[in-house]
């Protein structure tokens, strides 16, 4: 997929990139409740988060190509293998892409000359992918969330459908509960310019919530996925709606979720509303606790991404075979447990 822009492909993780500071107005506690995030019953490909052996990784010299340090999501990522980067002795050379191609070229390039053994790469041009890889060390590179070229010993990351499928499910299957399925208008709030990636995580939600309610009726797809463009558009739909007093809305991520919310609020329509999301990012912990009608969040722990890339990448160097495919195990948050998982402060 080519580089529309930065946020863009930050969006293939789910994270809140929709204003200054996003997630980082809340930010994940080092040690989150102890849950189990074994990978769930149907999510093929999946692997289970793992702690790194210490010093697995002593005498190792490790990559990692950040997406954009100024993001939340690349924040908690990168975080995250650097921890367990320090607990398996690696060392650990970071060089933040900043979401530009031709700057995660010369991170691979860096790479090289500094002898690196093997790297992740989350940089977000993967038109850049074959160059990046020409340019970079004939090392292991596993790729997180965004293809990367012939170079890709394997791919991390978020499992779009059978996330979207979980979210749907959990909409469905609410509204099912509550109302034995009957609504007014359901609204798929995307984000086109991610091509197979949005298709697969909003057809997804379709599957997930048609699983339960039947095929979908009085289906809208818009293109919203930033705050502000989400209350924009989500007002114009809520007047194209006057008399509708049950709106299903599947969101991309937590910003196009909190973006129709603030629309629905600004038209005192806030309970007209039943809403699912991606991403449980912190910016919405609170919103999640307090709202019984944002039915559910598909989570994908971005603060743990490191708990496979780092023992997966250091089994990579040391010849051992990995999976092809290494998807996060992702579950739904919603307001019953997610004070189990993260203990919001609100």
């Amino acid at each position: 997929m080519a580089l529309t822009s930065a946020v863009a492909m930050l969006a293939l993780g789910a994270c809140t990139t929709g204003r200054p500071g996003g997630a980082a107005s809340q930010k994940p506690p080092k040690n989150p409740a102890k849950v189990d995030l074994q990978v769930p019953k149907g999510e093929a490909g999946a692997v289970d988060f793992q702690k790194v052996d210490p010093g697995s990784g002593k005498g190792l010299k490790l990559g990692l190509i950040a997406l954009d340090e100024s993001a939340p999501f690349s924040q908690l990522v990168s975080n995250s293998v650097r921890e367990q980067a320090k607990t398996a002795g690696a060392d650990l050379i970071l060089c933040d892409s900043k979401g530009d191609g031709a700057t995660a070229l010369a991170c691979a390039k860096n790479f090289k000359e500094q002898g690196v053994d093997g790297y992740l790469n989350f940089q977000a041009d993967s038109k850049s992918g074959d160059a990046i890889c020409a340019a970079g060390p004939s090392v292991p590179v596993i790729a997180i969330d965004i293809q990367q070229g012939s170079c890709q010993t394997s791919f991390m990351g978020a499992n779009n459908t059978f996330a979207g499928e979980l979210a749907g499910k959990a909409l469905g299957t609410y509204m099912k509960k509550k109302f034995d399925c009957t609504y007014d208008a359901y609204i798929s709030l995307e984000q086109r310019d991610a091509g197979d990636v949005n298709e697969a995580r909003m057809g997804g939600y379709r599957k997930g919530f048609e699983s339960v309610c039947g095929p979908v009726k009085n289906l809208r797809t818009e293109n919203a996925y930033r705050i502000d463009q989400a209350r924009t558009t989500f007002n114009d739909v809520l007047t194209t709606l006057p008399g509708a007093r049950r709106v299903v809305v599947a969101a991309i991520n937590d910003d196009a979720v909190e973006g129709a919310l603030a629309a629905a609020k600004t038209a005192d329509r806030t309970g007209d509303l039943y809403v699912s999301g991606q991403g449980a990012d912190p910016s919405a912990w609170c919103a999640i606790k307090s709202n019984p009608q944002w039915v559910g969040d598909t989570a994908y722990f971005p603060e743990r991404y490191g708990e496979i890339g780092v023992p997966y990448l250091i089994k990579a160097v040391k010849g051992e075979s990995i999976p092809k495919k290494l998807l996060v195990p992702h579950m739904i948050i919603n307001q019953a447990n997610i004070s189990d998982i993260y203990r919001p402060t609100c």
